[in-house]
């Protein structure tokens, strides 16, 4: 039986994508920006942790209730010590999920070492089966790669193993509502085994909110996309038929209350200076008091994230950068299709 605790670790801040909608910001936005608000992200590595720091506390997770780990980023596959420490992860017994932009993949150091460590499954970001859409909202840094390369990479990774799964995550905008199944029939046509479309999260003073934010008027065809989607039999893991409704009620409500929030009880989110969170929503960081604040710097697992007891609590903080959690916390990459 697996350990109760799931981590999303934003293991790294730099990234070979310049996503405009990324969570992160964008590095233009923040150069010439020393500090930055509490709990938000940047591509500019100032504060991340060292290596020898992140594996001290990677090793003494073994003896702690975590029991799966999503590995993202920014990018994780283009630090160059991350088959270390993945190593080091599945050596304690941890149910590992490496989320990438699926470009890495096509390098055979890292598709080899995936494969050979046992990595429990990749989670590949793409929003289109157009290229040049793909490409418009997540351009690559070095101008040359992009959908093509993330596409051989989902190719060469299935090539390489039938074990590993392999999914597809869609940011999903009012641009590309119907996305949400033509990417699913592309995910089923190069063998995936999972895919989940996520509805995008930016703040309201994001300076895309108005022309990407899915709206109150959007509602109809977004249910009839999911509709369409889990009414198709494609040999894919979808999220829980409930998750249509919670992107519906998460565009519906800016907030809400969800009851028994696994956020803080048996989710975590540890960000690449080593602050660790109850999970990644703004909000709920912004109300997180600084004495509640933690970090893994210099602490073992079991002082951060001990065994969960009682019931988990009801939340009001409930946002469309939540809804997000549900799929993982669901195991959708590690269940199979029916």
């Amino acid at each position: 039986m697996r350990k109760p605790i799931t981590l999303l670790w934003s293991l790294r801040s730099p990234c070979n994508l310049g996503c405009r909608y990324c969570y992160f910001g964008t590095i233009e936005e923040h150069r010439g920006r020393p500090t930055r608000p509490v709990g938000q992200l940047s591509h500019l590595s100032r504060d991340d942790l060292k290596a020898d720091e992140v594996f001290a506390f990677a090793r003494t997770l073994g003896h702690s209730p975590v029991g799966r780990v999503y590995v993202a980023g920014g990018e994780p596959l283009i630090w160059p010590p991350i088959l270390d420490l993945l190593k080091i992860l599945k050596e304690a017994g941890i149910e590992v999920v490496v989320c990438t932009n699926g470009i890495p993949l096509a390098r055979k150091e890292i598709l080899t070492g995936l494969v050979s460590l046992g990595i429990d499954a990749v989670s590949v970001s793409l929003d289109s089966t157009d290229p040049a859409y793909n490409d418009l909202w997540r351009p690559a840094r070095n101008g040359a790669d992009g959908w093509t390369q993330v596409i051989n990479g989902i190719r060469a990774t299935r090539h390489a193993t039938p074990r590993l799964r392999i999914g597809v995550y869609s940011v999903i905008t009012r641009c590309n509502i119907p996305q949400v199944v033509q990417v699913a029939r592309l995910a089923a046509d190069l063998g995936c085994d999972y895919y989940v479309p996520q509805p995008v999260a930016l703040d309201t003073t994001h300076r895309l909110h108005k022309e990407l934010s899915l709206r109150v008027s959007d509602i109809p065809t977004i249910q009839e996309a999911f509709a369409e989607l889990y009414a198709a039999g494609l040999p894919l893991t979808l999220p829980h038929p409930g998750f249509p409704t919670q992107v519906i009620a998460s565009i519906s409500h800016a907030t809400a209350t969800v009851q028994n929030c696994f956020g803080g009880h048996t989710l975590h989110f540890i960000q690449p200076d080593g602050t660790v969170w109850d999970c990644p929503s703004s909000l709920r960081i912004a109300a997180t008091p600084e004495g509640r604040r933690k970090t893994i710097k210099g602490h073992s697992a079991i002082e951060i994230f001990p065994e969960p007891r009682g019931c988990r609590a009801s939340c009001a903080l409930f946002s469309r950068d939540c809804v997000n959690m549900w799929p993982l916390m669901d195991g959708v990459p590690l269940e199979r299709a029916a």
